[in-house]
């Protein structure tokens, strides 16, 4: 679904030029279930505008299914926007109209396609849980209830890939559940991949793969040790970070290059240097031989 080879995005002003992404790597399989996580800068969030067509690539290679998004046009990105991708913000003003019910808001993207179907919009907020509440305007549903006509809003016009910028920030724990059992569950009834980026380790532990970004590059990869452990309660109760969840692998680029993680350096003081030796079997690291002598 998502081929990424060196990504690089740079965003200049007149006086600056900053490298948000600097030959980023990414492959994410169809119907895959995945997060990306990294510290704040990271080039995460600049990684998912480009996977929404919302932001442009400067260099490298993006495809997105059949699209390529380094080349695609300014009315295939309209294109694209309506039918591939879903997007879903962390702040959910940017997908709610206030004035209209949350029936109406699911119905919006329809009516801009010339699709509109009020029985799919029904059974999306079937799914999401607000069957009850799909006549209430936005001021009448709580932030977790709004966050799940968000969720409707993003299947509206039956998207190929869902992407969720940080999707359960503005709610509590119980309801973060609730929206990652959602996503689980139209991961799996519906085929949907589905990236969410977010900081939370707890919510990472909770899909099949995670992916760290660091300085724009994807430095290491958290693969589940065991992939039926996929239900709220099999393996993932409470606070389950990827390292505990998952098998830890660093990613190597196409020309050998590797990201070795920053608190394995630092509690071997390398900084600029290290010392690198092959026993046949495996490569070690360690910090610089004393040159002296």
């Amino acid at each position: 679904m998502i081929q990424c080879e060196g990504l690089v995005k740079i965003y200049k002003t007149d006086d600056l030029e900053v490298v948000a992404l600097q030959g980023l790597n990414l492959h994410v399989r169809e119907g895959e279930l995945m997060a990306i996580i990294g510290n704040s800068g990271s080039g995460k969030s600049t990684l998912l505008n480009i996977l929404g067509g919302l932001d442009r690539p400067s260099a490298g290679q993006v495809q997105v299914g059949p699209w390529d998004l380094l080349k695609i046009t300014e009315d295939q990105l309209v294109q694209y926007k309506r039918q591939t991708v879903g997007f879903i913000w962390q702040n959910n003003a940017r997908n709610l109209l206030p004035y209209l019910s949350a029936l109406e808001n699911v119905e919006m993207p329809m009516m801009l396609s010339g699709k509109t179907d009020r029985a799919y919009a029904k059974q999306l907020l079937e799914w999401v849980g607000l069957k009850e509440r799909m006549h209430n305007k936005l001021h009448q549903l709580s932030g977790g209830e709004q966050q799940r006509v968000a969720i409707a809003i993003s299947l509206s016009n039956r998207p190929q890939m869902l992407l969720a910028d940080e999707p359960t920030g503005s709610v509590d724990s119980r309801t973060a559940d609730m929206i990652m059992d959602i996503f689980r569950r139209l991961n799996r009834e519906l085929g949907l991949t589905i990236v969410i980026v977010t900081h939370d380790l707890s919510l990472a532990g909770k899909v099949d793969r995670v992916i760290a970004i660091r300085d724009g590059l994807t430095s290491t990869e958290f693969i589940k040790r065991n992939p039926n452990l996929d239900e709220a309660g099999d393996g993932f109760a409470g606070a389950v970070s990827p390292q505990e969840a998952h098998e830890v692998y660093v990613v190597v680029d196409r020309a050998g290059r590797l990201q070795i993680p920053k608190e394995y350096l630092t509690a071997l003081n390398i900084k600029d240097k290290a010392t690198m030796d092959f026993d046949g079997e495996r490569i070690i690291i360690t910090p610089p031989k004393s040159l002296e002598g």
